[in-house]
This record gives structure tokens, C-alpha cells and sequence, in this order.
């Protein structure tokens, strides 16, 4: 048996704050397709992987002070 959204919106708006933002990504979940779930699980793994190589001393840094002299002219010195 269904509850229909108009029986459910009074409950939820007495929610606190909190409850409705949790309800809200409950929700959010329910509606993602497949794809965008693979694409998600795909760039995880990606951090996972550029941060276990940044871990392990394997690519290339780049300081802040560096990338913010070269994009933003008042950077300069």
C-alpha cells in the first residue's frame, strides 16, 4: 500500500532540518539511473587511484603560489 505525496509532504516538512536533508538524498538515490551510478563508481576509483599515486611520490606537483602566478596577473610579483 502506497502513501500518496500529499499525505507525506505535512510528515515531511515537520521533519528537522537535518531529517529532510537525509530524506531529500534518500530520495535523490531512489531517482539516480545505472549509468550515472558506473560513472560515480568509475571517478572514485579514479581518486582513488590519483591519490594513491600522489601517496606513493608518482606524479607531478604543482604548488598553489606557482599555478596562481601564472593564471592571475596580481598573483605576480
Amino acid at each position: 500500500m502506497s502513501v500518496a505525496p500529499k499525505e507525506l509532504e505535512p510528515q515531511a516538512r515537520s521533519l528537522s532540518p537535518d531529517e529532510r536533508a537525509r530524506l531529500v538524498d534518500v530520495l535523490l538515490e531512489s531517482l539516480r539511473d545505472a549509468p550515472l551510478a558506473e560513472i560515480e563508481a568509475t571517478w572514485d576509483r579514479e581518486i582513488e587511484e590519483r591519490v594513491a599515486a600522489f601517496d606513493r611520490e608518482e606524479l607531478e606537483t604543482i604548488s598553489a603560489e606557482s599555478v596562481f602566478t601564472e593564471t592571475h596577473p596580481s598573483h605576480r610579483k
